[in-house]
């Protein structure tokens, strides 16, 4: 469990976290929530209102196609790596309507500028989702807190949990996953990710919404050779590409953690 909570804590978690309804977010209070003996929503805004965590909620409506949430998300997700040259965000099934996209910042940013990158991001690439599939946080009032996966979602009595990518699809018909998934597993799926630097997020910013006097370009920079970790861009992957994935994190496809054959006993 320390290595998938120093994954947190690099990539979203703020110095003196606040949780509900817990209060601080004590080393106790998360490996409860961890390990599902009490699970606990953090609040993404901490009190002197800065945000480091953004989440996209993709929720699947009960009539709608069932890979049409996953289709969107994988949309948005090469959108944000390909045309504003960010990393590649974690992918999450919510264990109660669908998945989510999680990005993370390298500085913390005010509450109203991190509420304006994603109304950019939803006004110029997915504007036509009704609200109701669509989730922004943090956004208004009622939308500033989380449940950091994984976690038990209490509702549905599943597992919300970070994926691979590249398995996203399978999880259409899922709600959450039924059984506890493993701490290193969850780890390994994060600790390639990386955080969206301040420059990152200001060149992503004015490529959405470009200063009076210049264009939109059509296609941001290439991004850094390190910032799409090999595997982790939401496109079609054959099942020898996920289980190559997988074996390279030292993880089976059934997520058993397995040991690396060089090691010596």
């Amino acid at each position: 469990m320390d290595k998938l909570i120093a994954e947190l804590k690099r990539l979203y978690l703020l110095v003196d976290q606040e949780c509900f309804p817990a209060g601080a977010l004590t080393a106790d209070i998360l490996t409860q929530h961890l390990g599902g003996e009490k699970t606990s929503a953090i609040n993404l805004v901490s009190d002197n209102g800065l945000v480091r965590a953004l989440i996209i909620d993709f929720n699947r409506m009960g009539d709608a196609p069932a890979l049409q949430h996953w289709d969107r998300l994988c949309g948005v997700a090469n959108a944000l790596q390909d045309q504003l040259g960010l990393p590649a965000p974690a992918v999450s099934i919510s264990g109660g309507a669908g998945y989510s996209l999680w990005l993370s910042l390298e500085t913390p940013v005010p509450l109203n500028q991190a509420q304006h990158f994603l109304h950019l991001l939803r006004r110029t690439y997915f504007p036509d989702i009704p609200n109701e599939e669509i989730g922004l946080r943090p956004d208004t009032l009622t939308s500033t807190t989380a449940e950091l996966p994984p976690c038990l979602h209490v509702a549905s009595n599943t597992w919300a949990a970070f994926i691979n990518p590249g398995m996203g699809a399978s999880f259409a018909d899922e709600i959450g996953l039924e059984m506890m998934p493993p701490y290193a597993a969850q780890a390994a799926f994060l600790e390639g990710l990386q955080s969206i630097s301040d420059k990152q997020f200001t060149q992503a910013i004015n490529i959405m919404h470009p200063p009076q006097g210049k264009e939109r370009p059509h296609k941001a920079a290439a991004p850094a050779a390190h910032a799409s970790p090999a595997g982790l861009l939401l496109k079609d992957a054959t099942l020898e590409d996920i289980i190559h994935h997988l074996h390279a994190k030292n993880i089976e496809p059934t997520f058993r953690h397995v040991i690396p054959k060089d090691s010596v006993f």
